[in-house]
């Protein structure tokens, strides 16, 4: 970058270079075109030259403008011709950017084609002043190694545990057994690495996981031994925690996805708990996925990974598979032992017989049995519907036409609650206006019909059917973290179940149809996912434990339920998506622009050979000349050449933003698509 020579004298002050390695190479923390990404040169004054070390923050000029990066090393010279800027100022010399990391930041660039910077922007907090002040530095006793008896419940589980200990790459996917304990596991797993003297890194979900495990570890290994990381943290705090990781004063780090850059010291051992969940998805750019980043530290650390949960991915199933991980699974008697019983609609003739309108309704007589005797037993019932609200959406009573709004097109729903003795009618979701005198525009009808009924309107009709048993709601802004033993109904959207003291009686998994009917390709996947999430909280068959599905039988998802079997769905659909070309079987690259954009990015692109095109398509409605302001190209290549791939692209988006050409969005594995 031009600026000023070795020494400066136009102006007030005079700026002589140091003496040793005057060259910076600054990482700019500015958003930049993709053909700028990479480091630019600066001089280090030598006021600044005990300060501005390796992987520190300074402040430099760029493009006329005062902007943040980072030191990523010295040299001698530079192989820029024209005069170089200087480095204005380094606001602390603590390390932050250190060279573990920064390799990391890397890796997860080229695997997602993105841009370093944005990578090390996500895994650097904001500074602090005050809490480099506070931050403690010295890392406490290693732990005792715990028992982890719990782990010799599942085969080769105390094997695993063993090869922690022992700083071994073990590499395994953990099926959880029914009403395990899960953040008990965990927590005897990362002790143990930490009693060995190695870090260990969790990520889980969301919050409510979180503080079950943070609460689990901290039993171990004492508050001082386990940091929990997390986006919702004040600034001050959360860099506060960074910091006691970086300089290795806690081993032990459990998280959200915002923790999955943490820099751990000498990690042994790299966990990921229910990965199918969508908040694993990081929502900015380059979009990393929790489980591919934790996948590439252990490898890249020769550390012990878990990927775990009550239910398998397709991805999970790919590591088996492939004999990259090993599977922690319990005998099939154990797992029989602990599972509740699990009923589906139509499983026999003499069910159907009893209650003929069986698949229609949407709680048939099994579903009231099934509760009823729970709540005799003095046991709460779980209730998981699929939607929050009264009815969140409305559709013509004779046509099945969505019904629509006459002023903004957008859709009508029950907003809940009455009026003057009257419930409320039909309104607008977008622009709140109610619609008192519906007629569908396709048949005329004023008829309406729920699409889907919510918790609150499930909520309120199990009141009237339950007399004299409460009703607690969980789900949106008020998610309850556990509900006591005793009689209860508890109504809740998936991912919102509390935890009940001693297990549910029984749990209700209303309106199957519509997890398993929605336009996506892991619909069936992530439906199966959120029942086995649900039934993990019921009690064993042994004690009465119910779980009522609403969806058929027949269905493979449904059968996987039914047999508790989630290993063998995972190997199902990872056969179909590997027959059908879909991830993870192969890697899939979204390239979105105007459609001259998208073009001349495929005719610069060199992809790989087994590249195959799909596309392009529009992106919503057309002008008037019938012509797609924005179009989507689909590009997909076998498993092996996903790194090439995302080379490709990166590159020729580099070629197109030097001749300052209409800038593209390149998602490599977008997860709507997946």
């Amino acid at each position: 970058m031009a600026g000023a020579g070795p020494r400066e004298r136009k102006g007030a002050k005079q700026r002589t270079a140091a003496e040793e390695r005057p060259v910076a190479r600054v990482l700019v923390d500015v958003p930049l075109p993709v053909h700028l990404d990479r480091p630019f040169d600066y001089l280090v004054p030598d006021r600044l030259d005990a300060d501005a070390v390796p992987g520190c923050r300074v402040r430099v000029r760029f493009r006329g403008k005062l902007v943040d990066g980072y030191l990523l090393e010295r040299v001698d010279t530079s192989d820029f011709q024209g005069r170089l800027s200087w480095v204005e100022r380094v606001p602390s010399p603590e390390p932050v950017l250190t060279p573990s990391l920064l390799e990391m930041a890397r890796a997860v660039a080229d695997r997602y084609g993105g841009m370093l910077a944005d990578v090390v922007r996500l895994a650097v907090p904001p500074r602090h002043a005050g809490a480099e002040k506070s931050a403690p530095t010295d890392p406490g006793p290693p732990p005792e190694r715990p028992a982890a008896d719990g782990w010799a419940r599942y085969r080769h589980g105390s094997s695993f545990v063993d090869a922690v200990h022992e700083g071994r790459a073990a590499r395994a996917v953990w099926q959880a057994l029914p009403g395990e304990d899960w953040p008990e596991r965990l927590a005897e797993a990362v002790a143990v690495a930490a009693s060995a003297g190695r870090g260990a890194l969790v990520v889980v979900p969301d919050h409510r996981d979180l503080q079950r495990l943070h609460a689990a570890c901290a039993r171990l290994l004492g508050e001082s031994g386990v940091v929990a990381l997390a986006a919702e943290l004040a600034p001050a705090e959360r860099y506060r925690r960074w910091l006691a990781v970086l300089r290795g004063a806690v081993r032990v780090v459990v998280g959200t996805r915002a923790a999955m850059f943490a820099p751990v010291h000498h990690l042994g051992l790299a966990v990921v708990w229910d990965d199918g969940d969508e908040l694993h998805n990081y929502p900015q750019v380059p979009y990393p996925h929790a489980r591919d980043v934790l996948t590439l530290r252990a490898h890249a650390a020769g550390a012990a990974l878990v990927v775990g949960g009550f239910a398998r991915t397709a991805e999970a199933a790919l590591l088996v598979e492939s004999g990259y991980a090993h599977e922690l699974v319990a005998p099939r008697a154990d797992v029989r032992s602990a599972a509740p019983r699990v009923t589906a609609i139509g499983e026999d003739d003499s069910q159907l017989a009893r209650d003929p309108a069986a698949r229609a309704a949407r709680l048939p007589s099994v579903a009231f049995q099934a509760a009823r005797a729970a709540l005799g037993a003095g046991a709460p019932v779980l209730v998981q519907v699929p939607r929050r609200g009264y009815v969140p959406a409305l559709a013509c009573g004779d046509c099945r036409e969505r019904a629509r709004c006459w002023r903004c097109a957008g859709p009508l729903a029950l907003p809940g609650g009455g009026e003057g003795g009257a419930p409320k009618p039909a309104a607008c979701r977008w622009c709140g206006a109610t619609e008192a005198a519906f007629r569908c525009p396709n048949c005329g009808s004023r008829r309406l019909r729920a699409v889907a009924v919510g918790a609150g309107r499930t909520a309120e009709e199990l009141g009237r059917a339950f007399t004299g048993v409460p009703v607690r709601t969980s789900g949106g802004g008020d998610v309850l973290a556990t509900v006591p033993a005793g009689p209860a109904l508890v109504v809740c959207t998936p991912g919102a179940e509390p935890v009940a003291e001693g297990g549910y009686g029984a749990a209700l998994l209303l309106d199957g149809r519509t997890l398993l009917g929605r336009p996506e390709l892991r619909a069936a996947e992530t439906a199966l996912r959120l029942w086995f999430a649900a039934a993990a909280l019921v009690r064993p068959a042994s004690e009465g434990g119910r779980v009522v599905v609403m969806a058929e039988s027949s269905l493979q998802p449904v059968q996987a339920l039914v047999r508790w079997d989630p290993a063998w769905y995972a190997a199902l659909e990872l056969a179909e998506r590997a027959e059908l070309g879909f991830p993870p079987a192969r890697r899939v690259a979204a390239v979105d622009g105007t459609p001259d954009a998208v073009e001349s990015l495929l005719d610069s692109a060199d992809l790989p050979a087994t590249a195959e095109v799909l596309g392009p398509v529009p992106l919503g409605e057309p002008d008037e000349d019938g012509v797609a302001e924005r179009e989507r190209l689909i590009v997909r290549v076998d498993r092996a050449e996903g790194r090439s791939l995302a080379a490709a692209l990166h590159h020729a988006q580099a070629v197109r933003g030097a001749r300052k050409a209409t800038e593209l969005q390149v998602r490599l594995d977008p997860p709507e698509m997946l």
